[in-house]
């Protein structure tokens, strides 16, 4: 089983972090933030990660370093568990629909970290959450699990489905990535012999 368990704790933030990325989409998760719990949940359920999270963090100042902490542990988690790579397939890629939202993402556990962000949400808040989070997030993440996440929105207008979308189709997409090719269980899926 890959697995991984992260504590991280700053000034900010003190985040308890397991992931499993062989389970069954069993997650347990308090942030302190509403929204980032439910988007997490459907993050762990799509991809067939398990994910416990907890998170006391300055809540009382706003999201940002709760939500940004959050993707940077997730990243390192998805980077300690993953290993040297052996055996992945190394890139997925899903295009999702969320009634009138379609969201396409692409990632490549590269070893490098790259975001092509390009969603138009159409309000700066769903609930309490400020929707520019979104990015600090996905920022957070692929700089630690250094992987190449291109995300598109293709169509939307509603910005909890834009969002949902989002989480869901990444985790499909990672889900494809990280999953062991029978075929090559015991290579490095690059030329170079190192990802």
């Amino acid at each position: 089983m890959r697995t991984s368990t992260i504590g991280r704790t700053t000034a900010e933030t003190d985040i308890r972090l397991s992931l499993c990325l062989d389970g069954t989409g069993k997650s347990e998760i308090r942030t302190g933030c509403g929204f980032l719990d439910h988007m997490l949940t459907l993050f762990a359920r799509h991809g067939r990660f398990d994910l416990t999270l907890t998170c006391e963090g300055d809540t009382y100042v706003d999201d940002h370093h709760t939500v940004e902490d959050i993707g940077i542990a997730l990243g390192q988690a998805f980077a300690e568990a993953l290993g040297n790579k052996k055996g992945i397939r190394r890139y997925g890629d899903t295009t999702l629909p969320m009634d009138e939202s379609l969201i396409l993402t692409a990632v490549d556990l590269s070893g490098r970290g790259y975001l092509g962000y390009a969603l138009q949400i159409p309000t700066q808040k769903v609930g309490t959450f400020d929707t520019e989070l979104v990015e600090e997030f996905w920022l957070g993440f692929i700089r630690n699990a250094q992987c190449t996440l291109h995300i598109r929105q293709l169509a939307g207008t509603n910005s909890h489905h834009i969002i949902e979308g989002t989480f869901k189709s990444v985790a499909r997409s990672l889900r494809t990535a990280v999953s062991i090719d029978p075929d090559c269980a015991d290579e490095i899926p690059s030329t170079k012999g190192v990802l």
